[in-house]
């Protein structure tokens, strides 16, 4: 049965007016292809069939852009929202889409050439060990645009020491994580996921390959021109 993986869309994308104004972030194109097929298209390679897409923005021109998976070789079905939950609200919303078992959560606006065919193994290493981590996080080291990072990587845990990485807006959660969230809870990740940092139940991973988070008509243009052949 193919791993399901959350694809975060629900963004307006302030900084990228007023190219988002008339169109949602992800569909954006780098590379004569929308930001967020080529993330579908990657999770597919990597065994992550059955795909969740939540949205806000514009939600129905990336339903209507999609579609239900068929052309990718998935199944994508879709968590709309109003307004926008944030990302650990947006992940509660979806919860039921999800299934029973630790799923992958990535965001539509980074192109990256991670593994994902890697977090399989964490997965199954949350489904299987008693005292297994809740989360996993894969870090980056820091753009300039966010030169202080995020969160501190020390034998494999996330902590909160410096010296910070970035948070690469890659991870797998149980699903346990999200239970006590009501859905329609609006509520960032972070501060609310250092407390299970805090009790060493994270762990995560430094990756130091292609990672591009697209936040600004300048970053999507040099995106764009390093894809085209």
């Amino acid at each position: 049965m193919s791993a399901h993986a959350l694809i975060l869309a629900a963004g307006r994308g302030e900084r990228l007016r007023p190219l988002t104004d008339r169109t949602p972030k992800p569909l954006l194109a780098a590379g004569g292809k929308p930001l967020i097929e080529w993330q579908v298209e990657k999770l597919v390679a990597a065994g992550f069939g059955e795909i969740v897409v939540n949205h806000a923005h514009l939600g129905e021109q990336i339903e209507a852009a999609l579609g239900d998976g068929t052309r990718f070789g998935a199944r994508i079905r879709y968590s709309p929202e109003s307004p926008a939950l944030e990302t650990a609200g947006g992940v509660a919303q979806a919860l039921p889409l999800l299934g029973g078992a630790p799923f992958v959560v990535v965001s539509a606006d980074i192109h990256t050439d991670f593994p994902y065919r890697t977090l399989q193994a964490r997965i199954d290493g949350m489904v299987h060990a008693a005292d297994a981590p809740l989360a996993h996080f894969v870090l980056v080291g820091n753009p300039p645009w966010h030169a202080s990072g995020d969160m501190g990587l020390e034998d494999g845990r996330i902590t909160r020491a410096k010296p910070w990485l970035t948070y690469g807006n890659i991870a797998v959660f149980h699903p346990s994580v999200f239970t006590e969230v009501g859905r329609g809870t609006w509520l960032k990740l972070f501060p609310w996921m250092y407390r299970l940092v805090d009790a060493g139940r994270v762990t995560g991973e430094r990756y130091d390959g292609a990672w591009d988070n697209v936040g600004t008509a300048e970053q999507l243009q040099a995106l764009d021109r390093r894809l085209r052949p």
